[in-house]
């Protein structure tokens, strides 16, 4: 192990090997003699992406419930503070960035709506809808919670230095692109 410094914070990393063969890797051969006819090199990639969200997703989901928020209620909450000053969007706004429906969206506001995240107010421009707002609640729950999962993704990546970083970063964006320019044509 070693301690690496990184934006002021002292982080415990692991040395990791990347030659070691990892579940995904154990995965592929067993589906090699089983069925060796088939071509796993995808898992490769999109296995890993699903074993690291399988991995990753309970710790984050921990954390935000440490600030009393669910999944869904936290992405209500960051997509209102993203939008900057006056943290205020339409139902639609909100709907098409979370894609969701706006039944599904109508309820979690709701339901936030009386935790005292978010306001509503009438819409001054669109008679017919409503504007929804951060609460000063909702800013101060979302700036921690927003912080404290920051803080564990960071830790979650300490294991690579910044030039593996930038690589994988760079890699994931490409085949994010490629991924949504596939299903386009779908």
């Amino acid at each position: 192990m070693d301690l690496s410094l990184c934006k002021g914070k002292t982080i415990l990393s692991v040395m990791i090997d990347s030659k070691k063969p990892d579940h995904v890797d154990r995965l592929r051969a067993q589906w090699a003699e089983q069925r060796p006819d088939i071509d796993t090199s995808p898992m490769a990639v999109l296995g890993r992406i699903n074993r690291i969200a399988h991995l990753t997703g309970p710790a984050i989901l921990a954390s935000m419930q440490k600030h009393g928020l669910d999944r869904g209620e936290f992405d209500v909450l960051a997509t209102l503070r993203r939008s900057g000053p006056p943290f205020t969007l339409s139902p639609t706004n909100l709907y098409t960035s979370l894609m969701l429906s706006s039944g599904g969206l109508s309820n979690r506001l709701n339901r936030m709506e009386q935790k005292g995240f978010i306001q509503r107010s009438d819409n001054k421009t669109d008679g017919r809808s409503q504007l929804v707002s951060l609460s000063e609640k909702g800013l101060i729950m979302v700036d921690e919670a927003f912080e404290a999962d920051m803080s564990l993704e960071l830790d979650m990546l300490s294991g690579l230095d910044e030039t593996e970083f930038k690589q994988a970063e760079a890699a994931l964006r490409m085949l994010c692109q490629s991924i949504e320019a596939a299903l386009s044509k779908r």
